[in-house]
């Protein structure tokens, strides 16, 4: 999936303009943790051909954001599928990023509990992570504006770590 033209496409094809067709109001900033690429580049473009305005956001564990240019001290982190000490991904057009938001372990653990908690919606790290990113820009840059995210991975295949003890 790291190499697969189709990984970018289907998110080209389908992912942004399903988001385009149901936001209902402008958008105005996207952010997407960095696993493969394909879903940031994919839904990225799509957005920004509607939009060239939109800010799109890559998001990256903390003390591992190699994609923004950084040196891995944390390579450790638990956001999984993604944080890679491999900031070459084929899918990924860097000249899509507006920006780079590191996430630390605890922010998107956190989040990711409160959106099973409030929303109702058992999504992992890297959802957790993404929200939390976004929650960032609603507080600052983009306050009062419209973020979307995608929430790409559930609660289930991290029921035996502490995300949900």
């Amino acid at each position: 999936q790291f190499r697969l033209k189709s990984n970018f496409l289907a998110h080209y094809r389908h992912t942004g303009p399903e988001i385009l067709r149901q936001a209902g109001e402008p958008i105005h900033g996207f952010c997407d943790f960095a696993g493969t690429g394909g879903s940031f580049a994919g839904v990225s473009r799509a957005l920004k051909e509607q939009d060239p305005s939109i800010m799109c956001f890559l998001v990256e564990p903390q003390g591992a954001a190699v994609l923004a240019g950084n040196e891995p001290v944390n390579p450790g982190h638990r956001l999984q599928g993604g944080g890679y000490a491999m900031p070459d991904l084929p899918l990924l057009d860097p000249g899509l990023a507006d920006g780079f938001i590191q996430v630390s372990d605890e922010d998107a653990i956190k989040t990711a509990r409160r959106l099973a908690r409030e929303e109702g919606i058992f999504a992992g790290f890297s959802s957790g992570a993404n929200v939390a990113a976004a929650l960032r820009l609603l507080a600052g840059p983009l306050r009062g504006q419209t973020v979307v995210v995608l929430l790409n991975d559930s609660g289930l295949k991290y029921l035996s770590t502490d995300l949900w003890e």
